[in-house]
């Protein structure tokens, strides 16, 4: 019966913001007709892929209401800033953005700013916000967005700054309008917020607590989206493993990942994140068993140390880590692990970081994204005692690229001479006669091609590689 009044009530909500769409369509159309000149937006990204796709429903919102995309801020009628907080130098580019619009908006009153996201959620910015940047007209966080077009109406009809900032997720409210980067790739959040709180992380306290979305919405955006042409979509969540454990039937992510994969038409599947403590087996045998299930899976181990890991409140061990490793290979010996590793986390010794090298060693990586740890208000890590110096974390960081990068040009040479499918993504930034796309190993791959290829999943033949990246050229199937 919950189910049922859920789905219903986050359908009433969903009507009543498309409503307000039409409303503002048609007073946009209406400026329009005595102007002859459209307004711009421009909506700007910081953070995760989470953060990228929120951007993409803000987009598809402006739209909707008659808005065209500009390039720059500064040739925009509005600006909005989908913000992060999980490292400090996100903070200040978005604080310092906000500050040189400030000239703008002096000039021209009708200039709007909106700011949301992660940030927002986050009591001493919002304060700076409210005290120093008063030329800001929409604040809003993460647990509303899909509020915006009537926050947007409210500022319209009342000129003043609206503030609208949740400490908790009320309502899971999709099929908003949305705007996709790509026609042929789509993300699809299947669940928000998390409960594993890493003693350095500041996501819980910003997007609250886990949050899955119903399997028949997700699996009818994804079906909707494959009618639309989408071949790959990557199902988002901070911990996907977790999906399900806030509904009522036991259904779980392997589950999820099942139905997924049996919709006809949809070429590829990926997801993130992974948490480690809590993938199950299920989870490993149902990668294994469909072929639409893309061989790379994203494996945060932050740490190699189990003592430092018991501060990161991980609740994993090195060994349950390198155990957990050797049961994925085992069933998919040729799959890409990417991890993700922090470097001088509060009272890390040379020991600590020996035990990360090691454990780098061991696996072998694909591939990894590595962070010097950065000290967040709010988090119990901020105030451990014992703080790694600058000088030694670098040290440190710089050692740890020098073991992996040999490590990930050795894995890729497996690649050569290989025919790998490789989805393509646009042309070359650097050569324009040249293609970039993905394999399902998640490889950067370029090779030389028509654009008319973009979109498409094609056989393309390894002949070189990189570090970062391999060079192909295309086969004939």
């Amino acid at each position: 019966m919950n189910h049922e009044k859920n789905l219903a009530e986050n359908i009433d909500e969903l009507n009543r913001q498309k409503n307000i769409i039409r409303q503002l369509r048609i007073k946009y159309d209406e400026e329009y007709k005595k102007t002859g000149k459209h307004k711009t937006y421009v909506v700007k990204t910081y953070g995760c892929q989470m953060n990228a796709h929120d951007s993409e429903k803000l987009q598809g919102i402006m739209e909707e209401i008659g808005y065209h995309p500009a390039e720059k801020e500064q040739n925009a009628d509005f600006v909005i800033y989908n913000t992060c907080c999980v490292r400090e130098n996100a903070e200040q580019k978005v604080l310092g953005n906000l500050g040189s619009l400030k000239p703008y908006k002096e000039k021209n009153p009708n200039f709007k700013i909106a700011i949301c996201g992660c940030m927002m959620q986050e009591e001493h910015i919002l304060k700076k916000i409210k005290e120093k940047y008063n030329h800001v007209d929409i604040i809003f966080g993460t647990f509303n967005l899909y509020k915006f077009p009537e926050l947007l109406q409210t500022h319209l009809e009342t000129g003043e700054m609206i503030i609208d900032i949740w400490n908790e997720h009320q309502d899971i409210v999709e099929d908003l309008p949305s705007i996709r980067k790509d026609s042929f790739k789509a993300s699809v959040n299947i669940m928000y917020g998390c409960n594993n709180f890493c003693s350095y992380c500041i996501v819980p306290y910003v997007r609250g607590r886990e949050r899955s979305r119903l399997p028949e919405e997700i699996i009818a955006e994804i079906k909707a989206l494959v009618q639309d042409g989408v071949k790959e979509i990557m199902l988002l969540g901070q911990n996907v493993n977790s999906y399900g454990k806030t509904l009522e039937n036991g259904y779980t992510f392997p589950s999820l990942l099942e139905d997924i994969a049996k919709i006809k038409g949809l070429e590829r599947i990926r997801f993130m994140t992974s948490h480690p403590k809590d993938l199950s087996d299920e989870l490993i045998d149902v990668m294994k068993q469909y072929d639409n299930i893309c061989k790379h899976l994203h494996l945060p181990m932050q740490s190699g140390s189990t003592r430092i890991l018991k501060q990161m409140n991980r609740k994993y061990t090195k060994e349950h880590y390198l155990q957990l490793v050797e049961k994925i290979r085992l069933a998919m010996p040729d799959i890409s692990l990417t991890t993700d590793i922090i470097v001088g986390f509060p009272g890390e010794t040379e020991e600590d970081f020996k035990e990360t090298l090691d454990v780098v060693e061991k696996v072998k990586f694909n591939g990894a994204f590595t962070f010097l740890y950065s000290k967040r208000t709010g988090t119990p890590a901020a105030t451990i005692k014992n703080q790694v110096s600058e000088e030694i974390a670098k040290k440190r960081f710089n050692q740890l690229l020098n073991l992996l990068d040999p490590l990930i040009y050795e894995n890729n040479l497996k690649q050569k001479e290989q025919i790998v499918k490789v989805l393509v993504e646009e042309s070359n930034q650097q050569d324009p006669t040249s293609l970039t796309g993905r394999s399902d190993k998640n490889h950067l791959v370029h090779f030389k091609g028509d654009p008319s290829l973009i979109g498409q999943i094609v056989p393309v033949k390894i002949t070189e590689v990189k570090t970062y990246y391999l060079l192909g050229e295309k086969v004939n199937e």
